[in-house]
């Protein structure tokens, strides 16, 4: 008799699950592919593209800042800086939902020790039968295992770690950001420095130029007019290099946050000494959605809300959950541990959804409309990195050829102010051609600094732009 009824059991078991892989035939959960994507041609908007797919972004960030100073700041931003150290623990976060959803296949268990007094009605049916009340003690497992058909709780699994992964992404984006922060805000400094110098030196040739002009007025050369001017135009100098010093202490301070440290002045060289020795190699567009952060977290978002489509669309279908139960029930508590006290049950069901206030129906709606939503910020994303691309490319392009002119330009200004004076000094010009000349000359020579800058910044854009410093 018991081996019948154990055959009647692994009858039913069996029964279960076939009626399971039947049911899965009817649906099973899509696998992503990523979507062709028009997008992707003539992004950088230039025909200056290589054959293969090497990068400007393959580049270690070691070898494209080669100042050691600005090497070591970087180096220690990346360890101490307050966003890379955020971003640290929401990918932390992100990994434990992960690892939650990788449990999804194992059963749900639990265990626990009750003690039950109740007091029954002696008009009651088992009031008449028991004269007081009844008491109840019990140690109790519970073991349920939902059987995965439909694949929703794969397609979970992948979502969780799609989404782990885009908070990769998102990290590596903060770190991307913050070289590229630093580098930039670097070069400003040695800028500021190479603006002060000029600053500092048109100041002392202005204070002579005083003294000279007021040695032509003794003279009669010229008038007291000549000399305010002159006097003037040298207090002029001296407010410029107090903006600049300003300027010079606040990036400074702004460099402090990027390290994650208390404001102080840096150790730093100079702008002159900074060379790119790097070709400036775009790659193919397609490697922008293997080397760009934002990229790959729009993607791996994209991915996650497309899993999550899978989930709602299996709520639809119905779930074959598997529930045990047993342990040891006894009136009394001297009897509890007996072998006596034993009991267990075990219930195997499938479970239809019908009607349930059309929360599954507007779960699938909201998680189709969250993946077009995902799919448009990919192609927005993707967009927005070939614009990128293309502005650093060009403003680098364009600043290159900008700085001969300005060089140029400053020569001929220098000239103009030196034959300015001595004209001047001769009675052969007056005053205000050597003003003239010396507020463009020391206009030009900013110029220089500030396109040399606009040179490094464009790279340290372009680098960044085109997903730099990955490794």
């Amino acid at each position: 008799m018991k081996l019948n009824l154990k055959n009647n059991h692994l009858t039913k078991g069996t029964v279960l699950v076939i009626m399971a892989l039947v049911l899965q035939s009817c649906f099973s959960a899509k696998e992503y592919s990523r979507p062709a994507l028009s997008e992707t041609e003539n992004l950088y908007r230039t025909e200056n593209l290589p054959t293969d797919s090497t990068s400007l972004a393959d580049v270690s960030w070691q070898d494209l800042f080669t100042d050691q100073y600005l090497q070591n700041y970087i180096a220690e931003g990346l360890q101490n800086n307050m966003d890379v150290r955020i971003a640290i623990q929401q990918m932390i976060v992100a990994e434990a939902y992960a690892k939650q959803g990788k449990a999804g296949y194992l059963p749900s268990a639990s265990i626990g020790a009750n003690a039950t007094h109740q007091e029954l009605s002696e008009n009651s049916q088992f009031g008449a039968l028991f004269s007081g009340g009844i008491d109840t003690y019990d140690v109790t497992a519970n073991l349920s295992w939902e059987a995965d058909i439909w694949g929703k709780i794969k397609s979970n699994v992948k979502a969780t770690q799609a989404s782990y992964l885009q908070n990769v992404a998102g990290h590596q984006a903060v770190k991307t950001q913050l070289i590229a922060s630093i580098a930039n805000t670097y070069y400003n400094l040695l800028a500021l420095d190479a603006q002060l110098l000029v600053t500092k030196e048109t100041i002392a040739t202005r204070k002579s130029g005083v003294e000279t002009i007021k040695a032509l007025k003794e003279a009669g050369q010229v008038t007291q007019v000549a000399v305010d001017q002159n006097i003037a135009q040298y207090n002029s100098a001296l407010a410029l290099q107090v903006d600049i010093e300003t300027a010079i202490f606040k990036t400074e301070n702004t460099l402090s946050i990027l390290l994650g440290k208390t404001p102080q002045n840096f150790e730093r060289t100079s702008l002159d000494s900074q060379k790119i020795t790097q070709e400036i190699v775009l790659g193919v567009p397609t490697t922008l959605l293997r080397n760009r952060p934002d990229v790959m977290a729009a993607e791996f978002g994209l991915i996650q809300s497309f899993q999550l489509t899978n989930v709602a669309n299996s709520s639809f279908y119905p779930s074959l959950t598997l529930t045990a139960s047993g342990g040891l029930e006894s009136l009394d508590i001297d009897d509890l541990f007996d072998t006596n006290s034993l009991f267990a049950t075990i219930v195997g069901g499938i479970t239809q959804p019908i009607f349930n206030q059309r929360k599954l129906k507007t779960q699938k709606e909201v998680a189709l409309a969250n993946q077009e939503t995902a799919l448009l910020n990919f192609k927005k994303t993707l967009l927005t990195a070939g614009n990128e691309v293309s502005n650093a490319l060009f403003a680098y392009e364009a600043e290159v050829k900008k700085f001969e002119f300005r060089k140029n330009e400053v020569q001929a200004l220098r000239a103009a102010e030196a034959n300015s004076e001595e004209l001047l000094k001769n009675g052969y010009a007056n005053y205000l051609d050597l003003l003239t000349a010396r507020q463009s000359a020391l206009s030009a020579e900013l110029n220089v600094i500030d396109s040399k800058l606009q040179q490094l910044t464009a790279i340290v854009d372009l680098y960044e732009a085109l997903g730099g410093g990955l490794k």
